[in-house]
């Protein structure tokens, strides 16, 4: 859309400047009278012909015959039209890859959460785990406390304290 405003802008800026011809002739009704009576002696005369010896200064580009002029307009159209067809390839292009983006997102978010459940049950079960050798540690300290308790020296006759 930038580039379509920068071509539409560029279009405006060479019709202003089209607009801004300067021309130099003076019409005959502010010919100086020094003029007029040079031109009527020149007139007069029958030896020498009549020579234009108007000049004109424009400041720009000579402007274009309606027939030019509506050409360029038209290739200036056609061309502003076929970049506004590519913008809007490109729009269709960028949406589509963003849309294909959302899905695989979405399909990374379900397989992450998916993981997630699976280690929290593999966390859970390591738990149960370690609790459950935590009982057995501490029945066999127990076991080992009373054993020791059991035991005795022959000689003195003192029990064992570990």
């Amino acid at each position: 859309m930038i580039l379509c405003s920068w071509m539409i802008s560029l279009w405006f800026s060479v019709e202003e400047e089209n607009r801004r011809e300067v021309q130099l002739l003076p019409s005959p009704s502010t010919r100086l009278p020094s003029e007029t009576l040079n031109s009527s002696m020149a007139t007069d005369a029958s030896d020498h012909p009549l020579l234009d010896l108007t000049l004109s200064m424009r400041v720009g580009t000579q402007r274009p015959s309606p027939g030019e002029e509506s050409q360029s307009r038209a290739k200036s159209l056609q061309v502003l039209r076929q970049q506004t067809a590519e913008q809007i390839r490109l729009a269709a292009a960028e949406n589509a890859y963003a849309e294909r983006m959302r899905e695989v997102t979405k399909m990374e978010m379900e397989l992450a959460e998916k993981e997630y459940a699976r280690a929290r049950l593999v966390w859970e079960r390591a738990r149960e785990e370690v609790k459950k050798v935590e009982r057995m540690k501490e029945m066999a300290t127990g076991r080992i406390n009373s054993a020791c308790l059991e035991i005795t020296c022959h000689s003195c006759h003192q029990r064992f304290r570990p």
